[in-house]
């Protein structure tokens, strides 16, 4: 008996997920079951108008699993997302069993252990895989598994998490980072990134910077080396990699800890912007940061910025640059940047960056608005301030007696009794007949009445402090009505000429019009009979809309701020622009129409990630050579 599995969630294009209960069978078994008959598993049910699938009973089936194969190697507590190159390495994985010539009849379900952390990692590599590679947008590539729960993300801190991130957070951050140019696949390297992130540690880091290996030389001895010309060899190494990248500034945010001429000889211009770890930045030190960055990275160049661990400093300041520049959200960034560095920011910066990011769009958009008065005053002069004098001030003698208003004489009037004024005002409210409410009652239990009959003078509201004459209302005989019947009901023109038309099949005979003799108080009618000129004018509009009608050049519509995913042209993000925006209709076109140059490395690069398919098993991923965490107590030191 093959095990129980939840109901299969449908991807499109023959992927599908689930999860078995922890520890999930091996896939081998799986696929050896599937076989069988009887072992046909459930699909979830689908929204009325999606395609049906084929029938399940004769439907075969491929599982593959990741959860042994693609770990995520934690700091403290926390447990995902995956990183870039764990992304990069499943999409491919993927991607090459639809391409798998043997499993062209066969239904391919990706499944994980129903763990939380596992289940929410390999759901989100299948969403990122629909998003990235079939080109769909975020919400068509989440709606699958919008109903099933999901443990959300937390950071890399200690103790109870107070800050949350969820699988869409992870797929808009990534999407928005396309449009912008900020991660293309076809540029991406998994075997450099995979390299560095094993050998630059920090504390490879802190060792090269202070010339040995005992981490006892203090800041003196490496700034003699350094004038000696004798810096340590991974030292270079980090110098030679800046010049070969365009890094063209350094901002540092923790303790001196080399000698920051070593990059100034190398043309590489270097910034002070200290503050504590753990701590949030102040307004003048992110507005220091963003005025100095954004010039460097519109003229083409790159910016480096440190702390200690690479986590929570420094991804607050480019968490910040995100927000201002390209209109992340506070989630949006934070996603995107631990699907780039695992673990960044950290603790109460989540809040701070969540509290601070309207702030920060509205620095940008005073910033846009400040370029383009400048791009619009262009060669014009600019006439110099001059700060009016103050007039001195006015003596007596010349101050002017201003005319004033001349006093009532005051008349005495006799007291009134409150007792004698609410009497008052309460028997002239009653004597005022409340105007008819609108009544729900049916058309059919209505009484019809005709009202043609009644005088003009019933449209006229009274005057105030007149009882109106008593209106007489004409019986309808009792012909076995129902209770329900019997309750009065107001009847009016529009409501009886309604009836007489539903009646009789006909038009209702037209009334004359009343000339413009009307009282001042007169009510309108409701314009539903061919009495009035409302209806005049909506029989015409409907006589013009059969005729042809010729289209003008209408405006072009308002961009919508919904991102579109970028072509291989824009890998870089335009010198002005502060928020990518596009239009809808873009983003909902964006399916997959076959390969593309865009999606060249899903293909390209497979023999590096995925072992081939062979006689006797399928494509699988290649073994990684699992490390343990680079994070130490130490790298907690400011």
């Amino acid at each position: 008996m093959s095990p129980k599995c939840e109901p299969l969630c449908h991807f499109g294009d023959r992927l599908y997920f689930t999860t078995f209960p922890h520890p999930p069978p091996a896939a081998h078994v799986l696929n050896r079951l599937a076989t069988e008959p009887g072992n046909q598993p459930r699909i979830r049910a689908r929204p009325r108008g999606s395609p049906s699938d084929s029938p399940d009973d004769f439907a075969s089936y491929y599982y593959f699993t990741i959860d042994d194969q693609l770990l995520y190697l934690s700091f403290f507590q926390d447990w995902g997302p995956l990183n870039l190159a764990m992304v990069y390495k499943a999409c491919i994985l993927i991607h090459e069993l639809l391409e798998d010539k043997e499993l062209a009849s066969h239904r391919l379900v990706l499944y994980s252990s129903n763990d939380p952390r596992r289940k929410a990692n390999a759901a989100l590599l299948m969403a990122l895989y629909v998003m990235i590679v079939q080109r769909r947008a975020p919400w068509e590539a989440f709606h699958p598994i919008a109903e099933i729960e999901f443990m959300p993300f937390r950071d890399a801190g200690r103790g109870p998490s107070d800050f949350n991130l969820s699988i869409q957070d992870c797929l808009w951050g990534i999407w928005k980072a396309m449009q912008n140019g900020l991660c293309d696949m076809n540029e991406f390297s998994v075997e450099d990134y995979e390299y560095y992130e094993k050998k630059l540690k920090m504390k490879d880091a802190k060792e090269s910077v202070r010339g040995d290996n005992t981490n006892t030389t203090p800041l003196s001895a490496s700034t003699n080396l350094a004038l000696q010309g004798k810096l340590p060899t991974p030292y270079l190494n980090c110098l030679d990699y800046f010049e070969k990248r365009n890094v063209k500034l350094v901002v540092r945010l923790n303790h001196q800890l080399y000698d920051r001429n070593t990059f100034l000889e190398r043309g590489v211009d270097h910034m002070e912007l200290y503050f504590d770890d753990g701590t949030n930045p102040t307004d003048e030190i992110v507005r220091t940061f963003l005025d100095v960055a954004d010039p460097v990275v519109e003229s083409g160049g790159v910016v480096a910025v440190h702390c200690k661990a690479g986590l929570g400093r420094t991804g607050t300041l480019v968490g910040a640059y995100l927000i201002w520049k390209y209109g992340f959200t506070a989630n949006e960034a934070i996603a995107f940047m631990r699907i780039v560095r695992p673990g960044t920011v950290v603790g109460p910066q989540q809040q701070y960056m969540y509290l601070k990011q309207l702030e920060w769009s509205k620095w940008a958009a005073v910033d846009e608005m400040k370029k383009a008065q400048t791009l619009a005053a262009g060669t014009q002069p600019v006439a110099p301030l001059v700060t009016p004098a103050t007039p001195p001030a006015e003596t007596d003698e010349e101050t002017e007696v201003m005319q004033t208003t001349p006093t009532r004489p005051s008349i005495s009037l006799p007291p009134v009794t409150p007792s004698r004024h609410i009497a008052t005002a309460q028997a002239k409210a009653k004597a005022i007949a409340p105007p008819g409410q609108p009544r729900k009652t049916p058309n059919a239990k209505r009484a019809a009445q005709d009202s043609d009959e009644e005088d003009e003078e019933d449209d006229v509201l009274p005057a105030l402090g007149v009882a109106p004459p008593a209106r007489k209302v004409r019986t309808v005989p009792a012909r076995g009505i129902t209770a329900s019947e019997q309750r009065p009901s107001r009847v009016t023109r529009s409501t009886a000429t309604a009836t007489v038309i539903k009646m009789a099949g006909t038009a209702a005979p037209a009334s004359p019009i009343k000339s413009s003799r009307q009282g001042p108080n007169k009510i309108p009618r409701l314009a539903t009979t061919k009495t009035t000129s409302a209806a005049k004018a909506l029989a015409a509009a409907n006589a013009q809309q059969t005729q042809p009608r010729q289209l003008r050049n209408a405006p072009p519509p308002t961009p919508s701020r919904l991102p579109t995913l970028a072509s291989t042209a824009l890998r870089r993000p335009a010198a002005t622009n502060h928020h990518s925006t596009s239009s809808l209709s873009n983003v909902v076109s964006l399916k997959r129409t076959g390969t593309t140059a865009s999606d060249a490395w899903v293909a390209n690069n497979t023999t590096a990630v995925v072992v081939p398919a062979s006689k006797s098993a399928r494509p699988g991923l290649r073994s990684v050579r699992r490390r343990r965490s680079s994070f130490s107590s130490a790298d907690v030191v400011a």
